[in-house]
């Protein structure tokens, strides 16, 4: 299954996986807030986005990567923030190949490693993760503080 960068004309089909993986985690938006915000990272370039497609061409997954510079490594390193595998494409090892192009991306790129959060209640994605060799966390705990743009 053939995994690549996204481009400008990926976005529509992106989009709508988009609204599928914020579907799947409870916080639905309107599809032209996602299309805007996908679109702004291609022009930003602040993330990497890998798109999956089936034989036929059909968008089958993403994966979205963030650079991070890891200060207790000294090195850079990846947030591997978004991964999503569309409900009729699941257990085909789609979730796999994007997780290995992420790898791949990072190795490439002089990363440290890979790091990524899920849902306590995402067992599919933690066994996943698990077998192809990340580690839970059993010594941070995660923090998050919303705050108001000014």
């Amino acid at each position: 299954m053939p995994v690549k960068a996204v481009v400008e004309s990926d976005l529509a089909e992106l989009a709508q996986l988009f609204a599928g993986y914020l579907a799947f985690y409870q916080v639905p938006r309107p599809l032209e807030v996602i299309h805007e915000f996908l679109a702004a990272r291609l022009r930003n370039g602040d993330s990497t986005l890998l798109l999956a497609r089936d034989d036929a061409g059909v968008a089958q997954g993403f994966v979205q990567l963030y650079p991070f510079l890891s200060s207790l490594a000294l090195a850079p390193a990846f947030l591997l923030s978004d991964l999503f595998v569309s409900p009729n494409a699941r257990r085909q090892g789609v979730g796999e190949v994007l997780m290995n192009a992420a790898r791949a991306h990072a190795e490439a790129h002089g990363a440290c490693g890979l790091q990524l959060e899920t849902a306590k209640t995402n067992l599919a994605g933690q066994a996943l993760y698990e077998r192809l060799g990340y580690v839970k966390d059993e010594v941070y705990l995660t923090y998050w503080l919303s705050v108001q743009p000014t």
